[in-house]
């Protein structure tokens, strides 16, 4: 697809979704594609890519920063290891999702939607 069609449907600013495409493309996620035809591709299918990859390409992952910061008080101990909890769960979740499963959720969604007059 196009970036002016990608950010019409998805009411993205062009700008940023060309920042974002260009992350996926050094990445490995996307391959752009050149002519009156051209626009961004999958570079692989969409069941071999995780949403927990994605996220990580865009939003990063510090795992050895987050390490690497030792809270003062016990306060700060408690919400670390509150937040650290959190992030496992997340992250947990995000390394079983691929996109084909949220395709096949939308396309589950879309048919529950549909409402038959008659």
């Amino acid at each position: 697809m196009q970036i002016r069609q990608i950010a019409a449907q998805q009411n993205i600013p062009d700008r940023y979704l060309e920042q974002l495409l260009a992350t996926l493309r050094r990445a490995g996620f996307v391959r752009s594609q050149r002519g009156a035809k051209g626009g961004y591709l999958l570079a692989r299918s969409p069941w071999q890519i995780t949403l927990y990859e994605v996220v990580s390409c865009i939003e990063g992952f510090d795992v050895a920063k987050e390490a690497a910061t030792t809270p003062q008080t016990s306060e700060g101990a408690v919400i670390a290891e509150v937040w650290q909890t959190a992030r496992q769960a997340a992250e947990e979740v995000l390394k079983k999702q691929t996109l084909q499963d949220l395709l096949d959720q939308c396309k589950a969604k879309q048919q529950v939607d549909l409402m038959y007059y008659i």
